[in-house]
């Protein structure tokens, strides 16, 4: 929970992103973490460079181009994190790549949430637009907040700073327009009435790249510089296996390849399970 001095939205920010860190870790680790926060004064060694700096990721939202949130984690924690989620995937020995992958896409999907929550918050679509890896502005308007994640036996920290608009993001329906809260055994009666759309439903209509992959192949630079036209490059799958079906980056099936009124199409075979996603994230 946020600190209980916190004023209005940023109270709500915090809670938010608490909110998602932990259902996107459950989703990959198969139990809820325990995640709290509190107010942090961002120091000047937290944003600077170095061998020792944090590792930080800058997320834009659509809204307005001065709505940005920055998350930051020590080399501790992002290896701690990423390397619990792939170990809970089978994987053991995941190099620093894999780990430093894995602990991003978290903050990503939890970016995304983010996303759903300030769409909701403002009554208009909000998305994510490119986040890259960069240190939080030096600005003294900038909210920060530390998130304590604890899983397992160990309690790792994550930094989160708001930029000032985004902290100061109001709710555009009044206090007197909102609906009121159904009592619990009401709730398919609100559904029915029109109510408010529950989170996923604010999902829905987010549209995801999808792609197929009928296999990969390794070459060296110096096989690569010889390619010309008709040219014919092995890939590592028999004709006869499936092929992937990629959503966003991360493999969720397998089918066979079919023709439907001349296009090629692909038919579903086999959903995988969540664990293997997370072995075969692009």
């Amino acid at each position: 929970m946020a600190d209980a001095k916190t004023p209005g939205a940023v109270q709500w920010l915090t809670e938010e992103l608490a909110r998602h860190f932990t259902q996107v870790m459950e989703t990959m680790m198969g139990e809820a973490p325990i995640v709290t926060c509190s107010t942090h004064p961002l120091t000047a060694a937290e944003t600077e460079a170095g061998e020792n700096a944090l590792l930080w990721w800058e997320q834009p939202f659509s809204l307005d181009t001065g709505m940005v949130l920055w998350i930051g984690a020590t080399h501790h924690s992002w290896e701690e994190i990423g390397n619990r989620i792939l170990k809970s995937a089978g994987v053991d020995d995941g190099d620093a790549e894999s780990i430093r992958s894995t602990y991003l896409e978290i903050v990503n999907q939890a970016l995304s949430g983010m996303a759903g929550s300030l769409s909701a918050r403002a009554r208009k679509e909000v998305a994510c637009k490119d986040g890259r890896e960069a240190m939080p502005a030096s600005s003294g308007e900038a909210s920060s907040y530390s998130f304590e994640i604890g899983a397992g036996d160990g309690a790792f920290p994550v930094l989160a700073v708001f930029s000032k608009l985004l902290a100061e993001l109001p709710e555009t329906q009044s206090q007197a327009e909102a609906p009121k809260r159904p009592e619990p055994g009401a709730v398919k009666a609100v559904a029915r009435e029109g109510g408010l759309p529950s989170p996923i439903d604010l999902l829905l209509d987010v549209e995801l790249p999808v792609s197929v992959s009928f296999g990969r192949a390794q070459l060296a630079l110096k096989d690569v510089i010889k390619l010309t036209t008709g040219s014919i490059v092995e890939l590592n799958r028999a004709i006869s296996e499936p092929v992937d079906v990629i959503v966003n980056n991360c493999v969720i099936a397998r089918g066979e390849v079919v023709v439907v009124e001349g296009n090629f199409g692909v038919r579903i075979r086999q959903v995988i399970s969540r664990q293997e996603r997370l072995r075969t994230l692009y």
